[in-house]
């Protein structure tokens, strides 16, 4: 149906900017090394392919009422959900986070979309005065999706993004050991952050 033909297009399209993506990264490494990158490369083609076929079959399957409407949206959002997971079981609570602040129109407030965009500026350490400084991936500033995916997600990631937990949680927190504390509102996530990182670095945010 004329469904199927429109997630056939969107699919095709992802695939052919993967596609020129790795032949600009292939000709950029080939005017300086040779040998085994070329076999990273081979690595990096059939991975994007597979998870191509992931998003499709992930996106016929997805859940209602989603605060996303495109597979190219999925795409970034699962790209976030990625970075931001330390714990599997707490990857469906972190998609619900950014499903409820997009509904609300809140900024996600992610570090790792910041630090995309930083390129090579980022030495390890982001500073306030990095949340700070406009760019189209800082979602500090910029509220809904950064422009573009920033890591290439995984299958839970690509379900949990299109099949979030249900939560009003706007909120999460390091608890240091790989896990997240979620919280509902800003009171209880500066409690939380008191309790996880008092004395320690920048609260995580969302």
């Amino acid at each position: 149906g004329v469904q199927h033909a429109d997630r056939r297009c969107r699919l095709a399209e992802i695939q052919r900017r993967v596609d020129q993506r790795i032949r600009r990264l292939e000709v950029d490494l080939q005017q300086r090394e040779h040998g085994m990158v070329f076999v990273h490369l081979r690595i990096l083609q059939r991975a994007a392919n597979a998870m191509t076929k992931q998003l499709g079959a992930a996106w016929s399957l997805r859940a209602k009422d989603l605060q996303i409407k495109t597979i190219d949206e999925a795409l970034i959002l699962a790209s976030i959900v990625e970075k931001e997971t330390g714990l599997s079981s707490d990857r469906r609570m972190i998609a619900s986070v950014f499903h409820n602040r997009l509904r609300l129109q809140m900024p996600l407030q992610t570090d790792p979309t910041v630090i995309y965009g930083m390129g090579e500026k980022f030495d390890g350490n982001l500073r306030r005065v990095d949340l700070q400084t406009d760019h189209p991936w800082n979602t500090y500033m910029h509220k809904g999706l950064p422009p573009t995916p920033i890591a290439m997600p995984g299958k839970a990631a690509l379900e949990a993004t299109l099949h979030p937990a249900a939560s009003k949680a706007l909120y999460f927190v390091a608890r240091g050991d790989g896990s997240s504390q979620f919280s509902e509102n800003l009171a209880d996530h500066n409690a939380a952050v008191d309790r996880y990182q008092r004395g320690g670095s920048t609260p995580r945010q969302p």
